[in-house]
This record gives structure tokens, sequence and C-alpha cells, in this order.
């Protein structure tokens, strides 16, 4: 079991707007997961990859992809208090799920 959480690299995030936009999106797409699968995930050690996103469009397809999927997801708009405008996309978080099917949908991102 694991969750990937994929973080914009094309909109300048400072390294703590970039952890919270992380943290939020792999909190928001757990809540989503069913308590079995979430309960698994949990027992299992969490584990989390944070990959490399390029673009809002690249978010959108990798998070149609989770649909498809049946797998549960968060995309994460910003609030606009900081650094970012509001509303933008600056994270995604698929899973938890297995990892063939996580890898099946962000296999072929790098590492951040």
């Amino acid at each position: 079991m694991k969750q990937a959480i994929v973080a914009r690299t094309d909109i300048g995030m400072g390294t703590g707007k970039l952890a919270a936009q992380i943290a939020h999106a792999a909190l928001s797409a757990y809540e989503d997961c069913e308590e079995r699968t979430g309960r698994k995930w949990k027992g299992s050690g969490q584990k989390k990859v944070v990959l490399k996103g390029e673009s809002e469009s690249q978010l959108f397809e990798l998070a149609d992809a989770a649909d498809r999927e049946g797998i549960p997801y968060a995309v994460v708009r910003d609030a606009g208090h900081t650094q970012l405008d509001s509303g933008t996309v600056t994270a995604l978080a698929i899973g938890p799920s297995t990892e063939r099917v996580i890898d099946s949908v962000t296999g072929d991102l790098s590492l951040f």
C-alpha cells in the first residue's frame, strides 16, 4: 500500500509552502478513502512518495486516471494567503491504494 503526492515544480513554491501543500493533499486523499483501505495503509506504515509535477494540466490528467482506476485522490488549491494566487492548483495526492495501482498512474514521474 502507498500514496503518491504530485507537487508542481512550475510555480515556485518555497520549501515551507511546498511541505504544507503536500500535507494538505496527503490528508485530504486519505480522508476520502474507504475505511478498510485507510486502516490497511496506516497499519503498513503509511508509505508515501512525493513526485514532480510539471503543470496544472498534468495534475488534472493524473487525477482523471486515478478516478478511472477507482483510486481516491485529492487536488489541492491554495487559499492565496501567502505566496500564490487564490485557487492555484499546487498538489495532487493519489491513494492510498496498492503499489501496483498507484504505479500504473504515477510510474513515469520523477521523485521530488
